[in-house]
């Protein structure tokens, strides 16, 4: 398996016999190296509908005939846009042919805005925990810290986790440090920080506050090392 991580939130992971990318925003993302049309997902996971985490799902999506994986009320609106999607829950698991998805709680807003700046409510956020190739991986999505990631961490033994540190919309480098010490991951790699200023922070000063866990501050296009 490769992971890499490449701005934002974005990440994308090859396995042997699928190429699947997380929230995939990449017009618009100062941050990223990738181009749309260089891009070929056969699965685009989605933690929720705020527009830079949705991004270009629907045009990659419609272009390689992706699977896109998300919980249901935004599952249901791309449906209505012609993508094939496969909606979940919170709390619940899918075994799929590159491996099991399982949505966690998130505790943040999740409203998409349509080219038409139209607002559509796209339901619960999520984190993804990701079973594959023997590997467990965890992405929080905008989340704040919340008390059951305990639960998230007794409960999986997670090889690694992708945690917001921007603050402001998410947790910041205090709280993503605590969250780390609640999933205990082998391995972390913060994300959603200094696309925007008002989400500018040092990963450093994160790494800093970590115990325990190894922190891999990456730029985009990085690969994790495991």
């Amino acid at each position: 398996m490769e992971i890499s991580y490449h701005g934002h939130s974005v990440v994308k992971i090859k396995t042997s016999d699928a190429n699947i990318i997380i929230d995939p925003f990449i017009n618009g993302n100062s941050l990223t190296d990738l181009k749309v049309a260089e891009e070929k997902p056969d699965v685009i996971l989605l933690t929720h509908g705020h527009n830079d985490h949705v991004g270009d799902t629907i045009e990659l999506a419609r272009a390689n005939n992706s699977l896109v994986i998300a919980l249901n009320e935004l599952a249901v609106y791309l449906q209505s846009q012609g993508i094939n999607a496969h909606p979940m829950g919170v709390g619940g698991a899918y075994e799929f042919p590159f491996g099991k998805v399982k949505y966690t709680l998130a505790f943040h807003g999740s409203v998409y805005e349509t080219e038409n700046n139209e607002m559509i409510n796209t339901g619960n956020p999520g984190g993804i925990l990701l079973y594959a190739e023997g590997l467990t991986i965890y992405h929080a999505g905008d989340t704040a810290l919340f008390g059951d990631m305990k639960l998230i961490g007794d409960r999986n033994e997670i090889d690694v986790a992708f945690l917001p540190i921007g603050d402001n919309f998410t947790m910041g480098p205090e709280d993503a440090a605590y969250a780390v010490s609640l999933l205990k991951p082998k391995h972390v790699v913060p994300i959603h920080y200094n696309t925007f200023p008002i989400i500018s922070q040092d990963p450093t000063k994160f790494a800093e506050l970590v115990k325990d866990s190894n922190v891999q501050i990456l730029n985009a296009g990085d690969k994790v090392v495991l």
